[in-house]
């Protein structure tokens, strides 16, 4: 009898991107789009594994683009973190339709909708089962939801942070402009660094590096790729120490 994979880790981090949320337009919400993420998130679950989500709001408003556009940065920036409740909230929904008890915490105090943000009741509902997803940034502007996701998966002791992207990996050179790009397998923090490879913005790269979080940037979009990843295939790219 063939012997069944276990998962290599218990607690992960998935980093979403808005734009992933919005489908291959990247703007807006696509419900196909959100039902299949909805789906690997499920499948993993199912594997016993506890999982959190921090969404990004780029599909329907981006703090930093639309402070070019005149409006004050830090507003734009509560805008844009307003914009990450709405897409954790069209997550949940996804996610309770296809039976997974959810809870979405927010950053922001906003009663009506979601919890406040509470590591240990966060942690409490890990271990009862449920999905967290925490939205609302790290409730200060000027910060990503990169940089959200460095700090909560420090906070709520996840094993590894994992970041969906449409691409396979980190690459020495932008595939899609050089069809000899190079696909790393493994890189250092240092390295991806030096080589200026935008794996996550400087403050969320830094946090992980300094706590030795590691991080698998992998295609999202293949199906059952997160479910490979958690058990431990070789699937986009690990940065670590």
């Amino acid at each position: 009898m063939s012997k069944t994979k276990r998962p290599q880790f218990t607690r992960i981090l998935l980093k979403l991107s808005g734009e992933a949320l919005g489908g291959s337009a990247g703007v807006g919400i696509n419900a196909e789009a959100v039902q299949s993420m909805a789906e690997q998130i499920c499948e993993v679950r199912e594997l016993g594994v506890q999982v959190v989500v921090v969404v990004g709001g780029g599909n329907i408003f981006r703090g930093l683009s639309g402070s070019q556009r005149g409006i004050e940065r830090a507003t734009g920036d509560y805008m844009g973190m307003l914009a990450t409740i709405i897409n954790s909230l069209a997550l949940q929904d996804a996610l309770e339709k296809l039976g997974t008890p959810t809870r979405v915490q927010s950053a922001i105090a906003m009663s009506q909708i979601a919890e406040p943000f509470i590591r240990r009741r966060a942690v409490r509902h890990l271990e009862k089962g449920r999905v967290v997803i925490f939205g609302g940034g790290t409730g200060n502007p000027y910060f990503s939801t990169d940089t959200a996701a460095a700090l909560r998966a420090n906070e709520i002791g996840a094993e590894v942070i994992l970041k969906a992207t449409k691409v396979d990996g980190i690459y020495d050179s932008d595939p899609k402009k050089n069809p000899k790009a190079k696909r790393f397998a493994q890189i250092s923090y240092i390295d991806a660094l030096q080589r200026r490879l935008q794996v996550m913005d400087s403050t969320a790269f830094s946090l992980c590096m300094d706590n030795k979080m590691p991080i698998i940037v992998f295609d999202f979009f293949r199906p059952h790729n997160l479910r490979k990843v958690v058990l431990g295939e070789k699937v986009g790219t690990l940065v670590t120490g």
